[in-house]
């Protein structure tokens, strides 16, 4: 961390990103060729360090003639200043952070950092002080030098992750039901709880616009309170495939419920059943981007509920559903019929079970 950089905005702007950090699992590690005073006073002023006379790991106890020595690593484990470091031995220090398995970012703004901006797994140079070399060899460069913005991409990073999953989740689950819905239908030999154009639609109209607005949600505020996730994590964990299917069961139960209390139950003809069947799906689709909140968030205080994204997709698909009833040509051409009061009362009772 360059120290004048540390310095130049407010002290508890600072001191708040670094408290951020801490709680998101990434620790933070000031190196720097300057004096251990220096280091020192720079890491109490900013909250790096709280108590009156932090331990510095000084550069000579790191040097030996194969890189770091096995005391200097046992010393690194908790040391949180070094001082007095060459542009070597910062490299000695990203292989030795490497390979305890954390991944490691670097900022720095000279010419020297250049090595280790380019071995760290991601490197950040400054933007305005930082040298030509320094930024052509970083991954990311701060166009305003402050150590907040890091921790703003961070915050950033984990909610991109995470909307990505959502959208993934909430697509392949929706298209999965559709799937599910006319596999068991054609298997028992029932008349189709959906038509082909029918799934056209809702692939064109009812899936779309809800992931669209899981994909730029603001996030989960407590993103920043939980530890980073693993290096090979994968977008779908087995977790979430296991949902994906419960949630396609559900949706085709559904689904498939509605279309035999239409026939059986209310004595519908074939038609307006299947348009039963068709809205609830597609109602059933719609309410489904609820699910995509957070393990062991508030029902009705989440990220999905505060995105007004969603209710929006949510406001748009309801209008081109229901024009998809009463507009006549489109009706038409999706052999969709009125479903009457009963109809609707069945649709959208059906529909809120997933």
């Amino acid at each position: 961390v360059g120290l004048v950089g540390l310095l130049d905005p407010p002290r508890e702007e600072v001191e708040a990103a670094i408290e951020d950090c801490h709680r998101a699992g990434i620790r933070v590690v000031m190196v720097t060729g300057d004096q251990p005073a220096t280091a020192r006073n720079v890491a109490l002023a900013v909250g790096l360090v709280h108590e009156e006379d932090p331990i510095v790991l000084h550069g000579e106890e790191l040097q030996t003639r194969d890189g770091l020595s096995d005391a200097a690593k046992e010393r690194l484990r908790d040391s949180v200043i070094l001082a007095r470091v060459s542009p070597e031995q910062k490299l000695d220090l990203i292989n030795y952070y490497q390979q305890q398995g954390l991944v490691v970012a670097m900022t720095g703004d000279g010419v020297n950092d250049a090595p280790a901006l380019k071995k760290a797994d991601i490197g950040v140079a400054m933007g305005q002080r930082g040298t030509q070399v320094a930024r052509e060899a970083a991954d990311m460069v701060l166009e305003d030098d402050a150590f907040a913005s890091i921790v703003a991409a961070v915050r950033q990073g984990r909610t991109i992750f995470t909307n990505i999953r959502k959208f993934v989740l909430y697509l392949l689950s929706c298209n999965i039901s559709e799937i599910m819905t006319v596999g068991v239908a054609s298997l028992f030999r029932a008349p189709l709880p959906i038509l082909p154009l029918q799934i056209l639609f809702l692939n064109l109209v009812t899936d779309v616009f809800p992931a669209l607005a899981l994909g730029v949600g603001e996030g989960d505020p407590e993103a920043m309170e939980r530890p980073p996730r693993d290096l090979d994590e994968p977008i779908m964990m087995q977790r979430h495939w296991r949902l994906m299917g419960a949630y396609g069961l559900l949706i085709t139960a559904t689904v498939l419920g509605a279309l035999g209390l239409a026939l059986g139950w209310l004595g519908m003809t074939q038609e307006r059943a299947v348009t039963v069947s068709f809205l609830t799906l597609a109602f059933a689709q719609l309410w489904h981007v609820f699910n995509m909140r957070e393990p062991g968030v508030g029902f009705l205080q989440n990220d999905i509920v505060r995105n007004p994204y969603v209710w929006g997709a949510l406001a748009l698909c309801t209008g081109l559903i229901l024009l998809a009833v009463y507009l006549p040509p489109l009706a038409n051409i999706l052999r969709v019929v009125h479903p009457g009061p009963t109809g609707w009362a069945l649709i959208l009772s059906m529909s809120f079970v997933p």
